[in-house]
């Protein structure tokens, strides 16, 4: 199987190697040939792998949002279409942001985007998420009003949750908005913007014997998205499904924090995954 993807962490500022690209006066990037081949070069490679495996709404908003296949967009592009759709734009951020400032830039419907893309080297394998992954990845499903809608919630939720509140949501984040399924009438499908961007977690989720596919469709279910403990450098054990986009619009009415505080009581899932092995200074 291919094994490359994209590892997400989740709005936890740390250190890089990846220093986002300033913008001139104008707001426009200038993008080196070789980033521009870079990006051309996944571009091609991920729109044919996940051909009949995205949702027919990321479809559609891939179409709307109507990306240039061979050179990096310039974020103005593409907020020019978010917000004529749902008012959302991309917002320029350093290559890693903390949880303040990623929570209040989603309640203000604005989508975070590291101005840098990967490296040679690291084509098949980054552990932040560069220009590729957030532009290519979540921006189409952005144009969706349900995602929308939702992905603004969880930001309004979070800029006022606690630290230790806010570990519980990153869980919610994490299998929906980055690792998210469909069980639709037509089979399965993508939505969620970590794997659409990433060819190995496409076909893993979608064909591996191995993988749990949970349904995510009332409060209970919720709760256990919450107790379900993950690792970000690793393919998932688990996702959870939806039936249709249109339910994050259900799941948005649920008191959250308060489900929340039910997890907590009930403590966390055995993972499902060995501890990751720590270096051993020689």
């Amino acid at each position: 199987m291919n094994s490359c993807r994209n590892k997400r962490t989740i709005y936890m500022a740390k250190a890089t190697s990846y220093v986002s690209k300033p913008a001139d006066e104008h707001g426009f990037i200038n993008w080196t040939d070789e980033e521009n081949s870079t990006w051309q070069k996944l571009y091609s490679r991920q729109l044919a792998c996940i051909e009949n495996k995205a949702c027919d709404e990321y479809a559609e908003g891939l179409k709307k949002l109507n990306l240039p296949e061979d050179r990096i967009p310039q974020l103005a592009e593409v907020s020019e279409v978010l917000l004529k759709e749902t008012g959302w734009q991309c917002y320029q951020v350093p290559a890693l942001i903390g949880f303040g400032e990623f929570f209040k830039l989603l309640s203000e419907r604005k989508f975070p985007v590291a101005t840098f893309i990967r490296s040679t080297e690291e084509f098949d394998y980054l552990q932040e998420p560069d220009i590729f992954h957030e532009i290519f990845g979540h921006c189409p499903l952005l144009t969706n009003p349900s995602f929308a809608n939702f992905t603004q919630l969880y930001g309004e939720i979070g800029l006022n949750a606690s630290k230790e509140d806010r570990v519980y949501l990153a869980r919610l984040y994490w299998f929906t908005i980055e690792f998210g399924l469909l069980n639709t009438k037509d089979g399965l499908r993508i939505y969620g913007g970590g794997i659409i961007s990433s060819p190995g977690e496409t076909l893993y989720a979608m064909h591996d014997t191995s993988v749990i596919r949970k349904e995510l469709d009332n409060a209970e279910q919720l709760v256990d998205v919450y107790r379900t403990p993950y690792r970000i450098d690793i393919m998932q054990p688990i996702y959870f499904m939806l039936n249709s986009i249109k339910e994050l619009d259900k799941i948005g009415k649920l008191d959250l924090l308060a489900l929340v505080e039910q997890a907590k009581k009930l403590g966390l899932h055995e993972p499902m995954f060995p501890p990751k092995t720590k270096a051993i200074a020689s």
